[in-house]
């Protein structure tokens, strides 16, 4: 029971969140820049983390892994977070949320390439439903063609630092307590925001006021809870498989956007949800024999 929640309900439940918070982050940068949004929202996580950690050791004593590997995987991890998720922020400027959307998502494709330089291998199921996702993923965010812009190369180097960030996360999670690590993850990334917001962008108070009910709702649930459930998913969930479940949140995006803002679904995006949906299915079926080696 354990495995099937780290496995799929995690993911999905993560998924799920990463998708509805996409209106808070709209009204978020409306009132506050890339940077400040991420420092904020990583520093609130990370503390709410420690907490959690602190309370978790004092009551049950058990210890979270070794000093070393928790430090050396927050820093590689975050370091990857970081850049990730502000190279996203910038590039979603100069372009459409669907077309942002599809290129991020891509690192559906690049975890499980990227896994066999670590000797992770996947079957032919895994990169036939990897395929599949990546046409429910046009069919759902690419409205009006598919143009290079000068964002796209920022968007893609954003899949890139995502991939790398599931990856470790995969090595690390075997190693220390995924809480812990995902406390340290925050930190690292909300540190390094918030020195790049300090030398680059300017801050007001009174922005921060009128957009703190979106921000903490992310820190909260988009950074602490979704990213914590990541975490805990890579203890024992096969990176492929996770990382297509992951990409679930533009579906979810699709459809909090028609529930929440009333937008309605076009039958492009419907077959887009309807594809993405079957992706995962195949996915989630079980295997007549064993594949080489999975994790």
């Amino acid at each position: 029971m354990k495995k099937y929640l780290n496995n799929l309900l995690y993911p999905l439940a993560a998924a799920l969140i990463w998708g509805v918070s996409f209106p808070a982050q709209a009204v978020c940068i409306q009132y506050m820049s890339a940077f400040w949004i991420n420092a904020t929202r990583s520093l609130i996580a990370a503390a709410l983390l420690f907490a959690i950690c602190f309370f978790r050791k004092k009551k049950t004593g058990k210890n979270p892994g070794k000093t070393k590997d928790i430090v050396t995987g927050s820093v590689i991890c975050g370091i990857f977070l970081f850049t990730a998720v502000n190279l996203q922020q910038l590039g979603i400027a100069d372009n459409s949320a669907g077309k942002a959307g599809f290129i991020t998502a891509l690192y559906t494709v690049l975890v499980p390439i990227f896994g066999l330089f670590v000797g992770r291998r996947v079957g032919i199921k895994i990169w036939i439903s990897i395929a599949i996702a990546v046409a429910g993923l046009y069919f759902l965010c690419i409205k009006d063609g598919f143009r290079i812009e000068p964002g796209d190369m920022l968007l893609m180097l954003c899949a890139v630092f995502f991939a790398l960030q599931m990856i470790f996360l995969s090595i690390f999670t075997q190693k220390v307590d995924p809480i812990a690590l995902s406390c340290g993850q925050f930190f690292v990334t909300g540190i390094l925001s918030l020195a790049t917001a300090l030398i680059f962008e300017d801050f007001s108070a009174q922005n921060f006021a009128g957009c703190i009910v979106p921000l903490l709702y992310i820190a909260v649930f988009s950074s602490c809870v979704a990213y914590t459930l990541q975490v805990v998913s890579f203890r024992t969930g096969n990176p492929a498989v996770l990382s297509l479940l992951f990409s679930l949140e533009s579906v979810f995006a699709v459809l909090s956007g028609a529930v929440i803002l009333g937008e309605r679904l076009s039958g492009r995006e419907l077959v887009g949800c309807v594809v993405m949906f079957g992706a995962v299915i195949l996915a989630e079926l079980p295997e007549k024999r064993r594949e080489a080696k999975t994790v």
